[in-house]
């Protein structure tokens, strides 16, 4: 078990945010999260990656509370959104330094970089640009190729579809594809497009307010499933 969620819970004020007395999820899994708008899912991956600290409750990682041990830190990498980029740097340096945490020199960094030309779409290097110039969409794929970088057992990603155009959307769907054949990477994904989540996730967590409503493997049914229940 790479991941289990003991009576967590996450309160402002008097307002409890995420209430999720137990969640197990194996290692290899790809699972999609969704719920509207305060569903809970980004202070989830908040609390998962320790950015925030629960009101109450635990996240252990291989066994390990998150709040108290960095060994996580080893294996897991994620992307929420741009301020978790370095905007000052061109992508270029951006990836070098990423890299180097890891151990790569920029020849390895390069050379890495070489898979991700399509996903990139010209769009991305030798652009003589800041991250910050870039557009969100473009900030997105930087965001995403640093975190795969580092080659990770447990990758988070909030939202990794928006802002991306049709064309790199797909392109994004079939490198996580890609990933699930080749690793055994655990995969959380937290998205508003129905489509896309039921397309690439084995397994689908619907949170509302905080509560997992359901929580189930996805079959031929699943994506009729979920229209349904927010179409209500």
């Amino acid at each position: 078990m790479i991941l289990e969620v003991q009576n967590l819970t996450k309160v402002y004020g008097e307002k409890t945010v995420v209430n999720i007395p137990n969640l197990k999820i194996r290692a290899g899994e790809t699972i999609g999260l969704v719920g509207n708008n305060g569903a809970g899912k980004t202070t989830f991956f908040r609390m998962l990656l320790d950015l925030i600290r629960p009101s109450a409750g635990a996240i252990l990682s291989k066994g390990e509370n998150v709040m108290e041990s960095d060994v996580w830190k080893n294996y897991t990498a994620s992307y929420l959104d741009e301020g978790f980029l370095i905007d000052y740097l061109t992508p270029e340096e951006y990836f070098v330094f990423i890299g180097s945490l890891h151990d790569r020199s920029t020849a390895q960094v390069e050379e890495y970089l070489i898979q991700y030309e399509e996903f990139f779409n010209s769009e991305i290097l030798n652009r003589g640009k800041y991250i910050r110039d870039f557009s969100k969409g473009n900030q997105n794929k930087i965001g995403i190729a640093a975190a795969l970088m580092q080659n990770p057992e447990l990758l988070v990603l909030d939202e990794p579809f928006a802002n991306l155009d049709p064309t790199t959307q797909i392109r994004l769907k079939t490198l996580i594809k890609s990933l699930k054949g080749t690793s055994k990477m655990t995969t959380l994904i937290s998205s508003h497009d129905l489509n896309h989540v039921t397309d690439v996730c084995d397994r689908i967590i619907l949170l509302e307010k905080g509560i997992i409503i359901k929580d189930f493997l996805k079959d031929e049914n699943t994506l009729k499933e979920l229209e349904a229940y927010f179409s209500e």
